[in-house]
């Protein structure tokens, strides 16, 4: 699967079978960088969403972990280009939701919002971007979009250039049914996630590096990238945090 950092269920999100695209077109999407614990260099690991000049939107798994510390994060905006370019801000606190790590409930409420030490500048590239309200569930079969530097491949290189994919929302039924005959307990789908890909054909979906970022349904944030089975597997498909279940308590943190 791919979670970064505690790779639970399955892994962290990644972009693969997509196109090389600009942050021009995704001006609301971050990447969180890492310091080694050693090493002291840091490297992009996840991405994030900005909600508003001192608030960005990730994955709890990409802020948890035995040596994490808000310290060992920051976000980098404004850059096409992984590791490189944009506007640095280093992170001061992680509000993960409550619910996660819940036993018995896998990666359900895999999302946090996460406070700056300071502000966001605005520019053409860089800006909030919309979320959808507090209820919202989006059908199935609907056409959504991954953007991210995540792996290409499954355990592949990372993508040095932002990169989108065009994938469609899967049946929450039909994918906690399929997640159900791993016999894994930790790959629970639940009503608060959403599963996308091309079911039953494979080739397309987010990666290791991509958690945390976003799931664009008509340029508006409806999912954060959180595990899956392998990449772009046929029968697995990956899975987003629904946004629409925490909006209220996003907006709660974020003021």
């Amino acid at each position: 699967m791919y979670s970064y950092g505690s790779c639970i269920a399955s892994s962290p999100g990644r972009i693969v079978g997509g196109e090389v695209t600009t942050i021009d077109r995704y001006p609301s999407i971050v990447q969180v960088e890492a310091s080694g614990i050693f090493t002291q260099t840091w490297s992009q690991v996840c991405a994030a969403n900005i909600l508003n000049s001192l608030y960005v939107l990730s994955a709890a798994h990409c802020f948890v972990g035995i040596f994490y510390q808000p310290s060992f994060r920051r976000i980098r905006a404004g850059s096409t280009f992984r590791n490189t370019g944009g506007s640095v801000i280093n992170v001061a606190q992680e509000f993960n939701h409550p619910s996660y790590g819940t036993p018995g409930m896998g990666n359900d409420g895999d999302i946090t919002v996460v406070r700056l030490v300071q502000n966001i500048i605005y520019n053409p590239v860089i800006q909030p971007g919309a979320i959808v309200p507090q209820g919202f569930q989006i059908p199935d079969n609907m056409p959504v979009v991954h953007a991210g530097w995540g792996t290409t491949s499954e355990d592949g290189p990372s993508s040095e250039q932002l990169r989108d994919v065009t994938i469609y929302t899967v049946n929450n039924d039909l994918c906690r049914e399929r997640y159900i005959a791993t016999l894994n307990p930790n790959m629970v789908v639940t009503p608060n996630m959403i599963c996308a890909g091309i079911l039953d054909v494979g080739g397309k979906d987010a990666c290791q590096g991509d958690s945390g970022g976003p799931l664009y349904y008509s340029d508006v944030l409806v999912g954060v990238v959180s595990w899956g089975e392998g990449c772009a597997n046929a029968t697995f498909p990956g899975v987003s945090t629904a946004v629409g279940s925490y909006t209220n308590w996003i907006v709660s943190i974020a003021v």
